[in-house]
């Protein structure tokens, strides 16, 4: 793992605190951070390095979208599971040539999808799910920016490195999100454009995902949305189900709260969503819904229970070839 922003907020303070882990070491080729909070993790030079540490069971590859195959098959042929941040890889060849190595060594390859577990996300998908809203006709899911600066990452700025742009950073988490709840659609239209100053790459996206019974879903992003809108929108034939995107994980864990700390995951007051339904009569009702806690830890969870237990992994193999063929069409 290396231990830059993702690394930080994302994945030691759950190593650190779920009981199935032991956080043991990370990559630093220069400066030396992780120390200074988890002074018994060993800071490795290379990966080398790392992949021969014999301890070692599980990988988290971390790094630039481009290089997730290339460290990944590494990490394998060293016998090691792999977790892999978003997107798994750049294209679907590469995406079943890990599949295909991790069965024949005979170990796991998980992707890592935390949006599964943001507070708004479980909160709409248990309204989907409940069946209150009748048959689905139109879902909305958005996740916005205002960065009008070129970001400092370059692999996701650069054009011609592959797996850069907006579609594969923020569009990973909304494809995820619409396949986790309704599968693989029927067809789809996606429309991608720049809009910054200098931008090399695409910096909005609108994707039209088609599924039976006229279900249309729509997944939108964009990096210059100076007023943020619904993050959900669900509209069935009993009802509307609205919420805005509340999860307060990334920001808590950025300013170092810990997930075993009170109040972690937690939405504040006022960030309810807003469930309308209709009765036979033509009556409205107005509900309001608080989200359940938010709750990362629940992919290291699954992680646990799928090396150690052999459970499905919830990001299932179907689930990333999908989202990667959509990602790169």
């Amino acid at each position: 793992m290396a231990y830059g922003m993702s690394g930080r907020i994302f994945h030691a303070p759950f190593l650190t605190t779920n009981p199935g882990f032991t956080f043991k070491a990370v990559v630093e080729r220069h400066e030396k951070k992780t120390g200074k909070k988890y002074p018994d993790v060993i800071s490795y030079d290379s990966i080398d390095q790392l992949l021969n540490d014999e301890e070692i069971e599980l990988i988290i590859v971390n790094t630039p979208n481009n290089t997730h195959f290339d460290y990944a098959v590494q990490a394998l042929n060293a016998g090691k599971h792999v977790l892999i941040e978003k997107p798994a890889a750049v294209t679907s060849s590469e995406v079943k040539a890990l599949y295909d190595l991790g069965k024949k060594l005979d170990l796991k390859v998980m992707i890592y999808q935390n949006r599964r577990y943001d507070s708004g996300f479980l909160s709409v998908k248990e309204v989907i799910e409940s069946g209150r809203l009748g048959e689905l006709i139109e879902v909305h899911f958005r996740l916005d920016r205002y960065r009008m600066a070129i970001g400092a990452k370059q692999f996701k700025e650069t054009a011609g490195v592959p797996g850069g742009g907006l579609t594969y950073d923020l569009g990973a988490h909304l494809v995820d999100n619409a396949i986790s709840i309704f599968g693989r659609p029927l067809s789809y239209e996606k429309t991608t454009a720049a809009f910054r100053p200098n931008s090399q790459v695409d910096d909005y996206f609108n994707i039209h995902l088609k599924y039976p019974n006229q279900l249309n879903v729509y997944l939108t992003s964009g990096l210059l949305i100076a007023e943020h809108t619904y993050g959900f929108v669900v509209h069935g034939t009993l009802g509307s189900f609205v919420k805005m995107r509340t999860d307060v994980q990334e920001a808590q864990l950025d300013a170092d709260m810990m997930p075993t700390d009170e109040g972690f995951g937690i939405e504040p007051e006022g960030s309810d969503g807003k469930l309308v339904l209709m009765g036979a009569d033509g009556q409205k009702t107005v509900e309001w819904i608080k989200s359940p806690k938010g709750n990362y830890n629940g992919i290291f969870d699954a992680v646990y229970h799928t090396v150690r237990e052999n459970a499905l992994f919830p990001v299932t193999e179907e689930h990333v070839a999908w989202q990667i063929e959509l990602l790169e069409s």
